[in-house]
Parts: C-alpha cells; sequence; structure tokens
C-alpha cells in the first residue's frame, strides 16, 4: 500500500497568503512566492494553492499570479478559487498546474467536472467540500467560503460529486480550521467509507499523529494549513515541513 500524501494549503488573496480560523479572522503570511520556494527547499510531496474569497467575491483566479506562483514551484500544484468555466480550468492548466479545485460553482454547475475530466482526465479534478453544523445542529454542506448552507450531508454531496466525475474528494471541516484540535475523524471516516475515490482530510492538524489518526479514519492524503506556516497555535509565522517523514497505510494498520 502506498505512501500517503501531506500536503500543506496555502490561502491566496489580493497576491499576498493569509490563513483563517474557522474560515474567519484572516492572519497575514507572507508572499506567496517566498513560501512556495521554502516547500521546494523542504520537499513538500504537493501544494495546493486556494483563493479563499474569489468565490465569494465573484471573482475570476488572478491568472497573473498563479501563474508566478506555479513557476516557482518544483512539486504537483493544484489550484482552486474563480474557477467558474471550462476556459478558466484550461488556463489554470496551461498556467502549470495539475489540478483544479472546485467548490461553490458545483452547487450552479456540476457538469463542470465532466467536461474538465473529459478532456483533462478525472484525475485533475478535485471537488472541495466545506461542512460545518447548521443552526439546527446537523452537519450540513456549506459553499462560498462557508456562508451559504445547501442543505446536503456531507456523504450525499460527496456521492453525487463522485458520480460526476470528480477524482478526489477534499473534505474541510470548517469549526476545525485553524485551531489545531485535530481532524473531524467521525466525518473522515463517514465520508471516506461512502465512496470509491481518494480523500484529502482537511482541517484542525496539529502534527503527525493527527495525520495518521486521519488516515486511520479512511483518508488517502491528508492537509494543513496552520501547521505548516506557524510555529506553533499563537505563535509567529515560520514555514516547515515534515521533511523525510513517511506515512504508509500499512503502517497505520498495526498501530
Amino acid at each position: 500500500m502506498g505512501r500517503v500524501r501531506i500536503i500543506p494549503i496555502l490561502l491566496l488573496d489580493s497576491g499576498g497568503l493569509y490563513k483563517t480560523v474557522r474560515f474567519a479572522k484572516p492572519r497575514y503570511i507572507g508572499d506567496p512566492i517566498n513560501t512556495v520556494k521554502i516547500f521546494n527547499e523542504k520537499e513538500a510531496d504537493e501544494l495546493i494553492v486556494l483563493d479563499f474569497r474569489a468565490s465569494y467575491q465573484k471573482r475570476q483566479p488572478d491568472f497573473s499570479k498563479i501563474y508566478d506562483i506555479a513557476g516557482e514551484a518544483f512539486m504537483p500544484m493544484a489550484y482552486g478559487g474563480g474557477i467558474r468555466t471550462l476556459d478558466d480550468a484550461k488556463k489554470v492548466f496551461d498556467s502549470g498546474y495539475e489540478k483544479v479545485v472546485l467548490n461553490t460553482i458545483l452547487f450552479r454547475d456540476k457538469t463542470l467536472i465532466r467536461q474538465i475530466a473529459n478532456i483533462f482526465g478525472s484525475q485533475s479534478v478535485v471537488a472541495s467540500i466545506d461542512v460545518r453544523n447548521n443552526w439546527l445542529g446537523r452537519s450540513r454542506v456549506f459553499g462560498c467560503s462557508g456562508t451559504q448552507e445547501h442543505g446536503m450531508t456531507p456523504i450525499q454531496w460527496a456521492s453525487m460529486l463522485e458520480e460526476c466525475g470528480a477524482g478526489e474528494i477534499m473534505l474541510n471541516a470548517i469549526s476545525k480550521d485553524g485551531t489545531w484540535e485535530g481532524y473531524d475523524l467521525a466525518l473522515i471516516q463517514e465520508v471516506s467509507h461512502g465512496i470509491g475515490i481518494p480523500l484529502i482530510a482537511c482541517g484542525g492538524a496539529s502534527g503527525l499523529g493527527d495525520f495518521r489518526m486521519a488516515v486511520e479514519a479512511g483518508a488517502s492524503a491528508v492537509a494543513a494549513g496552520s501547521y505548516f506556516v506557524f510555529q506553533k497555535k499563537g505563535m509567529g509565522v515560520l514555514i516547515s515541513f515534515c521533511t523525510g517523514v513517511e506515512i504508509h497505510r500499512e503502517d497505520i494498520a498495526q498501530i
């Protein structure tokens, strides 16, 4: 069984990098180009770059900026934020990214997954799902930077997106984002066991122990933001990566 990917997530806005807590209180981290250069040196497995307010602000991707970022990267890259058409996706791929991450647009046009997959392959499409409890305390899918509830349970939406041709699901627990409290393991288990495509766990990681527990719960890959850009919770910026660390699913099975 293969090695588990460990993926830093970079939140892009107005040309800079930020980090949020529960999708709010964005804190400036620094310049994306310098950050990518550090991850090159640290030999990160993969990077995900998300323009986290593009859909909320109804903006297109900043193609000039994401082109510059990709030009500095030596590892596989995925980009999400503001992609609304096949042409948008083509421009992202032409900029040097291997995958596109789709979220808010899918509530209006799920056919975009198939349009992209038919040309670039299903493996190039990551369907991102943001989840939190609604006012009734029920776990539901939210779009548009977590501001709009769409009434579906996470497993309902993940199954639907898989049927539409998505090659991978990125599952983010909004209540865990930026908290260092660990992943929502019950959510990961529920969704991963109900789909047949890889799942990237996101939201709340504070260390390698959380990565291992997410994989044990069913994640195929693990992603984090704060853990890779801060020294520790409540402390200053320090870009880092767990260089040389390898997590294998067969190792998890023996824990």
